[in-house]
């Protein structure tokens, strides 16, 4: 009899420290977001690491587009941040029809908000602007011989087509043979440092964080829509509380600093 007590309290003491082990296990939490974020994001998880010890951040950084096909094909996915509404609204079941006219619906109620905003600029590899570009309308001169965008399916590369197809140069520039696209931002940043072209659109953000580019201008006013970043927790999370946490923790002051270091603007509350 005694032995068998002991085996029970045995039994149960194994069980506490299996359901112990359970409850701090840590949460991997898989949050995907524009490859613009990538400097300020990965910054952010390290501070959150402090704040919530049991959840382990997995980013995936891409072009907005390509994370929303990810999301539209089944990848799993708690928190989607894009650099463009577009993408956002492709995804949410609120959005009108022509926003989403596929009526897809990933986007849990009452999570969505503008996480941050951006700048557009033209930039070129530090140190070699020998020919003076100062002016988005050089592309159409020769001091540009190439000009890296990201391409249709990449916001930035979309804010490149409404500039230059408001500054009315579109046309032409796509007939000059100048034009190379990019996957995403960090691409066409990555070939403006390489000295591979001579001139890039990206954010400022980017730019201010990248050794090997200096700005050349910033897009004329009036030349495009507002930049803002949407951000929400997609509907089929598995961690939903989590997730649910961590978009509030990227509204706090912590983040709003690392955000405006980078380079975004923070929309008040």
């Amino acid at each position: 009899m005694k032995k068998k007590f002991v085996s029970m309290i045995l039994l149960a003491c194994a069980a506490c420290i299996a359901l112990s082990a359970a409850a701090f296990a840590a949460t991997e939490l898989s949050v995907f977001a524009a490859a613009s974020m990538t400097e300020s994001m990965n910054i952010i998880a390290g501070q959150y690491a402090k704040k919530a010890p049991d959840v382990r951040i997995t980013y995936n950084f891409d072009s907005s587009g390509t994370l929303k096909t990810q999301i539209e094909n089944g990848a799993e996915c708690d928190l989607f941040i894009s650099a463009g509404q577009k993408q956002m609204n492709a995804l949410d079941a609120k959005a009108d029809e022509k926003a989403n006219p596929k009526k897809l619906d990933f986007v849990m109620d009452g999570t969505r908000f503008n996480i941050v905003s951006n700048k557009v600029v033209l930039v070129v590899p530090k140190g070699q602007n020998k020919k003076g570009i100062s002016d988005f309308k050089d592309v159409m001169t020769d001091k540009v011989k190439l000009v890296a965008l990201g391409n249709s399916d990449v916001p930035v590369g979309q804010y490149s087509v409404e500039i230059y197809k408001n500054l009315g140069l579109w046309d032409g520039l796509q007939k000059s043979g100048k034009v190379t696209f990019a996957s995403n931002v960090k691409e066409v940043l990555a070939q403006v440092a390489a000295g591979a072209v001579d001139c890039g659109v990206v954010y400022s953000t980017d730019a201010a964080t990248s050794k090997g580019v200096e700005v050349a201008a910033e897009a004329p006013k009036g030349t495009h829509k507002p930049i803002t970043y949407p951000a929400a927790v997609m509907k089929h999370s598995k961690n939903a509380a989590a997730a649910k946490a961590f978009a509030e923790y990227l509204k706090s002051g912590a983040c709003a600093k690392v955000f405006k270091k980078i380079g975004f603007s923070v929309p008040a509350k």
